[in-house]
């Protein structure tokens, strides 16, 4: 059997010490890039305005910074949110890089600190077109005689058209609105109309009543509704 010397027995010694320290140094990483990474990534959207949430990592670090990026289902290549680098908001609308309804979209979060970089933490796939939700149209009412007329203006994207002013959802998914009529804070009847409808006429009231109305957006494919909008009330002559 062959024989280490003193000297070769010492160098074997250190070499030892040096690889445990390099392993050792090696497998704590991820876990400290777990404990800085961003929890819960996830998207929120109502009248396709998309922007992402999360929250503070574990371990609590000052000054951390957060750093976000986005793709579409498919691709190979991440793209920087030119606006969400280096923020300290626990947010960042994506709304204009996932601006069509009908793609796929994932995005990515990690934050910086003084110990470097995160891990990224991946949000789920994002389709805008079944996950959005939408709020209730907005009504004008006016009265004339026992005719209650009602101006219908569908909720609007925070996306802008090519005048400059903002896209209405229904430009981008098909809706119905809801008119509920009441009178004494009964319900008396529901009309519906389609998003090309702007106007709603109700006729055969009662004088001298006043009746009260609220609206609500409903996605016909789903069934998904909107909340109701806060009443607006008027009275017939």
């Amino acid at each position: 059997m062959y024989a280490l010397t003193g000297r070769q027995s010492l160098a074997l010694f250190f070499a030892i010490i040096l690889l445990c320290w390099a392993d050792c140094k090696f497998n704590s990483s991820p876990s400290l890039q777990d404990d800085l990474a961003p929890l819960e990534v996830k998207f929120h959207s109502l009248d396709f305005r998309n922007v992402l949430h999360w929250k503070h990592p574990q371990k609590a670090v000052k000054n951390l910074t957060y750093f976000v990026q986005y793709k579409i289902y498919g691709d190979k290549e991440w793209t920087n949110s030119e606006h969400c680098q280096g923020i300290r908001l626990l947010e960042c609308d994506l709304s204009q890089a996932t601006s069509d309804p009908r793609e796929w979209y994932y995005a990515r979060v990690r934050s910086f600190s003084s110990e470097g970089f995160s891990s990224w933490l991946l949000s789920h796939r994002f389709y805008p077109q079944w996950e959005t939700s939408f709020s209730p149209p907005q009504i004008k009412v006016t009265m004339t005689g026992r005719i209650i007329s009602v101006q219908i203006r569908p909720p609007r994207t925070p996306l802008r058209g090519q005048k400059g002013s903002r896209i209405r959802v229904t430009k981008l998914q098909k809706l119905t609105f809801r008119i509920y009529l009441m009178h004494n804070d009964v319900e008396e009847e529901v009309y519906e109309t389609d998003s090309c409808s702007k106007e709603l006429v109700i006729e055969g009231l009662r004088p001298k009543t006043t009746y009260c109305l609220q609206a609500m957006s409903v996605t016909p494919r789903s069934g998904r509704k909107s909340l109701r909008s806060s009443s607006t009330c008027i009275s017939t002559h």
